[in-house]
């Protein structure tokens, strides 16, 4: 495991690779099969969908919540949304070019702002805050305890964290990506959740809900070459999704089959 100092290096790294978004051909490679044959997927079957409204569940009344956008580049899905119905919003990223953009974008909202600055380093001293918001972001900690007691740090008491990141808990999933891991350009701050990873979680925080995603329905991308109808396939995709989306929330073996896990955790 790095030390923080050596995180902190890695992450100067990791912001010219998100202002650049220079990719090698692996990284290519994964990229298009991630925006194209999974993001079908995942739209098709209702997937991203779920996740987002979900999401939105959780938040609950923003109008009290002091919330941290926490990686949010550009602006996620919701950075919008909890910039203009949040008490105080504050989004961070390591990319200027990317905090920039957002800025601009959360003019409108007074009590809203954005800022350029390393979660982890010293810099950062704004804490107590009611939400946490990471979508995506998580993984990219390879230090989970330093990650773990950050978080904890910068929480107000029985403050939040909705978070969303990949899962490299399902053998096939794991051969997959032990095979073109190594070769990608972000691979040094790539760490998909193990078993290992998510039980840490679990005894660090309070996992009041947890949804996996992509785990029978993963399984899409071949049903897809089928030659069936679209309508069928759609159906098939639904029926998978919403397995995995119920029985995940209390099958360990549902879950731990998933590419993708989403949890709303509280501080203890």
């Amino acid at each position: 495991m790095k030390t923080i100092e050596k995180i902190l290096e890695t992450n100067i790294k990791q912001a010219e690779f998100y202002n650049t978004k220079k990719k090698n051909l692996a990284t290519r490679i994964w990229s298009k099969f991630r925006n194209g044959v999974l993001n079908k997927i995942k739209k098709s079957s209702g997937i991203q969908d779920q996740a987002y409204l979900k999401h939105k569940e959780w938040f609950g009344d923003l109008s009290t919540k002091k919330v941290l956008d926490l990686g949010c580049f550009s602006g996620n899905y919701w950075s919008m949304y909890l910039a203009e119905h949040s008490k105080e919003y504050l989004g961070i990223d390591l990319s200027d070019v990317a905090i920039a953009k957002l800025n601009d974008r959360l003019e409108p909202f007074p009590n809203a702002s954005a800022k350029t600055i390393d979660f982890l380093s010293a810099e950062f001293k704004e804490k107590d805050y009611d939400l946490i918001y990471a979508y995506g972001v998580l993984h990219h900690f390879e230090n989970i305890e330093i990650l773990i007691e950050k978080l904890n740090e910068k929480l107000a008491s029985n403050g939040q964290i909705i978070s969303y990141d990949p899962l490299e808990t399902s053998l096939p999933i794991k051969i997959m990506r032990t095979l073109y891991r190594p070769f990608q350009s972000d691979a040094a701050w790539e760490w998909p959740f193990t078993k290992k990873i998510f039980y840490q979680f679990q005894k660090s925080f309070t996992i009041i809900e947890r949804r996996g995603l992509l785990g029978k329905s993963k399984w899409l991308a071949l049903i897809s070459m089928l030659p069936i109808s679209d309508e069928r396939k759609n159906k098939i995709g639904e029926k998978w999704h919403r397995e995995d989306w119920d029985k995940s929330k209390t099958s360990y073996s549902v879950l731990f089959s998933c590419m993708h896990l989403t949890m709303l955790m509280q501080k203890k």
